[in-house]
């Protein structure tokens, strides 16, 4: 990816403004010194990327790093103008609901900054998704899925209510599986045979959780965009896409929510003014 494809896929879709992230996911392949060392330098690149008018980033965590990674977030926001924080939706041994990871949630909060969930190359069921491009299109949602449904259930949101969370690709296909997340909670002891819901941390049905959440376009198939949006509602579902790297699907994602055919005003929202009030430009 280059800041030259980034304008360039800007101009061929007509989009005024592009918020830049990266999953970085050969953070995988290295050990904790190595991870900060990485981060550090590729969110001064990133923010570099700003001194072009249309251009805002958000720096790259790995929430559960500790104290190190605490500080390199902190700076990214307040000295480089980052906008919020990607973060994997798992990276190994690990996922975003793990204790070790709560104290990059709360400076999130306290920061007021969006925090946004993207899946690794490969995550679940990577043994068997080495074919025929299935890590990408299925094993990434997926993982994405898993993060936030964990998230949910583990009390994030019970615990930062102000947290602003934001899934990739439609939240991995959450949206179609929350209703058997919800009947998980609301049986309770009538489905013991399904297994232990205990600890209880949350309150609420996930469903109330995840409209709490933001999420992102990317999906290319328009049934699936109006589940996802009908889900949380207009007022949390952001335009995005995966491109550049891959140019053509900028026009394809900007086709998916023309689709929708929603009213002006909601449509107006999706493409730039949830985004705008998220992000506070």
């Amino acid at each position: 990816m280059t800041i030259e494809n980034v304008l360039d896929a800007q101009k061929i879709a007509g989009i005024d403004r592009t918020l830049i992230s990266y999953p970085f996911h050969e953070l995988r392949e290295m050990d904790a010194k190595q991870q900060l060392e990485a981060v550090a330098k590729h969110n001064r690149y990133l923010a570099s990327m700003q001194k072009y008018d249309s251009i805002n980033v958000l720096a790259c965590m790995v929430p559960h790093g500790g104290d190190a990674f605490l500080r390199e977030f902190e700076r990214a926001v307040k000295q480089d103008g980052c906008k919020g924080a990607m973060i994997m939706s798992s990276l190994p041994g690990h996922y975003p609901d793990d204790d070790d990871a709560f104290a990059f949630f709360q400076l999130a909060v306290e920061l007021d900054v969006p925090v946004f969930v993207h899946p690794p190359s490969i995550g679940f069921g990577e043994e068997r998704l080495n074919i025929y491009r299935l890590g990408s299109s299925v094993g990434r949602p997926m993982d994405g899925a898993i993060a936030i449904s964990r998230m949910i259930v583990r009390g994030l949101f019970e615990k930062l209510p102000k947290l602003k969370l934001v899934g990739s690709h439609l939240g991995g296909g959450i949206c179609e599986m929350i209703g058997r997340m919800d009947y998980a909670y609301n049986l309770q002891e009538e489905a013991f045979f399904l297994g232990s819901y205990e600890p209880m941390m949350i309150k609420h049905p996930p469903s109330h959780y995840l409209k709490m959440m933001y999420l992102e376009s990317t999906c290319y198939h328009v049934p699936a965009a109006r589940c996802a949006m009908e889900t949380v509602g207009v007022d949390h579902f952001i335009f995005g896409t995966d491109a550049p790297p891959l140019k053509s699907l900028k026009q394809a994602g900007v086709n998916v929510i023309k689709a929708l055919k929603l009213a002006p005003e909601d449509e107006q929202k999706v493409f730039a003014g949830n985004a705008k009030k998220l992000l506070k430009i």
